[in-house]
């Protein structure tokens, strides 16, 4: 904590919004639940956002034992979304990317998200909308969110 007082205010509208932006991600998340399980959006995302992972990597990032991110990802791969490949560098490893079909699915759910968001965003007034990005953007960044693409924080509330 910075020692800084923030005003109830403050934080009461970024509780609203956050509401808000929780229903959007739920409701993306009620379209896939047939399609793919938290854990397996995770994944997508984490290799979506950061390239090819190690099967380490992955249980790193999901918080679990290795036999479970295999399961995990071996799911995916039966579904078509991710494979696995030889790690040029290291041949012990093996790497999970997305596939095409993988790419399209993980598009498609933030296409989704982002028309979601604009339709919202388009409800506000012009003039309120004009500092919308500067104060998400550093909110965001406060956060330790890097890029706008940067997907895994933003699929991580369990995703």
């Amino acid at each position: 904590m910075t020692g800084h007082r923030v005003p109830d205010g403050e934080i009461d509208a970024m509780m609203r919004a956050s509401r808000v932006l929780i229903a959007v991600v739920a409701k993306s998340l009620a379209e896939i639940e047939d399609v793919v399980s938290p854990a397996q959006l995770r994944v997508l995302a984490l290799i979506a956002s950061r390239g090819a992972q190690t099967l380490g990597a992955v249980a790193d990032d999901l918080g679990v034992h290795a036999s479970n991110a295999t399961r995990t990802c071996d799911r995916l791969v039966a579904s078509g979304l991710i494979e696995r490949s030889e790690n040029p560098s290291d041949r012990r490893f093996l790497q999970l990317r997305l596939t095409d079909a993988g790419t399209r699915f993980v598009a498609d759910l933030m296409a989704y998200r982002r028309t979601a968001l604009a339709e919202i965003i388009g409800r506000m007034p012009a003039q309120d909308r004009q500092g919308l990005q500067t104060v998400m953007g550093s909110f965001a960044e406060a956060a330790g969110e890097g890029s706008q693409e940067a997907l895994p924080a933003v699929l991580g509330l369990g995703f």
